[in-house]
């Protein structure tokens, strides 16, 4: 018997107790009662069915023949103003990541994007360090603009100012989390795209002229049309920014509480990778994904009809005490899997292993070879903001 093959059945629980308001302030409690009373279950206030286990995360992240990436009336597509690759499925969506591929590899990671990104964060630790001990704040003085300026880069965008495009990535964020349908985000975001597209008629009319390694180039000269280009610029964007800020500041944090570890850090640098990856599944980034059924569907004991609108909660998979021993420690040495924080299967994020450099083995260790005493200011707390992408707004810090 596998786990889609359960004969006996039952109707989907509903969780009615579910408040987003009390996952915008601390999620974890809530994933952890989802997970115990209902890991498959209807919930009105976000109007989709919740996965919250590993199980039935990976098993959605593994049949994309069921759980379809082509959501109607998605507020990705709104977001946006358009359909990127992430809504598709294969074959289209294959053909679309492939040009990006070309320079989001491993390889090219090393030999094209790794040097740039040691130049830019220096460059943004000399300001922090500029504005001083106990003024900084690691979020607005460091992740934020190096994540934004590392995606310039990547992006052949070398006309926008990066606080710019992490607006542009913070509005597009938003309104891919409004499940609650607020007309404030659907207005940030029309003034965000308005702003990108004016930015993308210079870059789109400079690489033509002129092509280099980047994501943008790269969607040209495969051919794709105009559209689709943007649309999946404005997908890197808003992923491209959000996701590898959110590592610095959760990483810091979390070493913050940890010294036993920051001090093997310190004395085994080979152990950054693992720590990277267990800060990802501690505070995954990426709190949920959309999906939705094209069929009938059984995960557990529980029967998804077809046409459901589907949230994988990818932070709650990545908590389940059922794939990971104690999974609030967190723990550099941890050993169980894979974890879900990037997606897996087809739709794994594209920048993951972009992320992983830029953030797990160049701008952390950087910033502390270059401050080792580097730590939360006792006298200010630092700020949260989300649940279907979580991460912090304001991280205080003294060295």
């Amino acid at each position: 018997m596998t786990f889609a093959t359960i004969v006996r059945t039952k109707a989907l629980p509903v969780a009615d107790w579910l408040d987003p308001a009390e996952l915008a302030r601390d999620p974890y409690p809530s994933f952890r009662r989802l997970r115990e009373e209902a890991p498959v279950a209807w919930v009105p206030a976000v109007n989709k069915v919740l996965i919250s286990s590993y199980e039935g995360c990976s098993f959605g992240e593994r049949h994309p023949e069921i759980f379809s990436s082509n959501v109607s009336g998605g507020t990705m597509v709104r977001a946006m103003g358009g359909q990127p690759m992430i809504r598709k499925d294969d074959p289209e969506h294959a053909a679309e990541r492939a040009p990006m591929n070309r320079t989001l590899r491993p390889k090219q990671i090393m030999e094209i994007w790794a040097g740039k990104f040691e130049a830019n964060a220096r460059h943004y630790l000399e300001e922090m360090i500029e504005a001083g001990p106990g003024s900084a704040d690691l979020n607005l003085d460091f992740a934020k603009p190096l994540a934004a300026k590392n995606l310039c880069d990547m992006l052949g965008m070398t006309n926008v100012e990066p606080l710019d495009l992490a607006r542009w990535s913070r509005d597009f964020i938003a309104g891919t989390g409004n499940v609650l349908d607020k007309q404030e985000i659907w207005d940030r975001c029309e003034t965000s795209r308005a702003e990108c597209d004016a930015a993308l008629d210079e870059t789109m009319a400079r690489l033509r002229r002129h092509p280099d390694p980047s994501i943008t180039s790269m969607l040209i000269e495969a051919g794709m049309d105009e559209d689709k280009v943007r649309n999946n610029v404005k997908l890197a964007i808003s992923g491209g920014v959000n996701e590898p800020q959110h590592m610095i500041t959760n990483l810091v944090w979390l070493l913050d509480r940890s010294p036993e570890q920051k001090a093997e850090l310190w004395a085994d640098p080979g152990l950054w990778k693992q720590a990277f990856i267990e800060a990802s599944r501690y505070f995954s980034p990426i709190g949920m994904i959309t999906r939705e059924t094209v069929a009938d569907v059984v995960i557990g004991d529980v029967t998804i009809p077809a046409d459901t609108q589907i949230g994988m909660i990818l932070a709650s998979a990545n908590r389940d005490e059922k794939q990971f021993p104690n999974p609030d420690v967190f723990d550099i040495h941890r050993d169980g899997g894979p974890n879900l924080a990037f997606g897996s299967g087809v739709h794994q994020c594209a920048g993951k292993w972009a992320a992983q450099k830029a953030v797990g083995e160049i701008a952390v260790p950087m910033l502390y070879r270059e401050l080792p005493e580097l730590r939360q200011d006792a006298g200010r707390r630092e700020t949260w903001d989300g649940w279907v992408f979580r991460g912090m707004t304001n991280l205080p810090v003294v060295w």
